[in-house]
């Protein structure tokens, strides 16, 4: 049986609001092993090299700075189709647009303060695992 691995960000708004927990619950409750685990403070270069394709677009430097603005919870998960079963649990960007049982339209604040990352492919969950985690960390 293959699992697949994909990257968690609980991101600022949602650390600053004491929710990593509840949320890490219901990655578990879902399915989801968490197989590497970590909180950080990202800082300008670090966070502007993770959403380097993001780079020209007009919501970058608002992006980097709410990124940067407290520690983030990053994790890698793992269960059988995990990138498409978390896209699917954290729902869409904008919490008004997320369906009902979603984290997003539980714990987000709006589209930009939305709780929560969810890598977007299996290529690029492989890219972003990488980023914030050695081999040798992830169980």
């Amino acid at each position: 049986m293959f699992m697949q691995q994909t990257l968690s960000i609980i991101k600022p708004d949602a650390t600053q609001r004491q929710l990593v927990g509840e949320i890490l619950a219901r990655l578990e409750q879902n399915g989801f092993r968490i197989v590497a685990i970590k909180m950080v403070q990202l800082n300008q270069e670090q966070a502007e090299g993770f959403y380097i394709e993001h780079r020209e677009k007009p919501f970058f430097a608002r992006l980097i700075e709410f990124m940067c603005s407290a520690p983030i919870v990053v994790a890698v998960l793992e269960k059988q189709n995990a990138v498409q079963d978390y896209r699917t649990l954290i729902g869409a960007t904008d919490p008004k647009n997320a369906a009902e049982g979603t984290l997003r339209k539980e714990f987000a604040i709006d589209g930009r303060q939305n709780s929560l990352h969810g890598s977007d492919s299996i290529e690029n969950a492989a890219r972003e695992i990488a980023y914030f985690f050695a081999d040798s960390e992830i169980f």
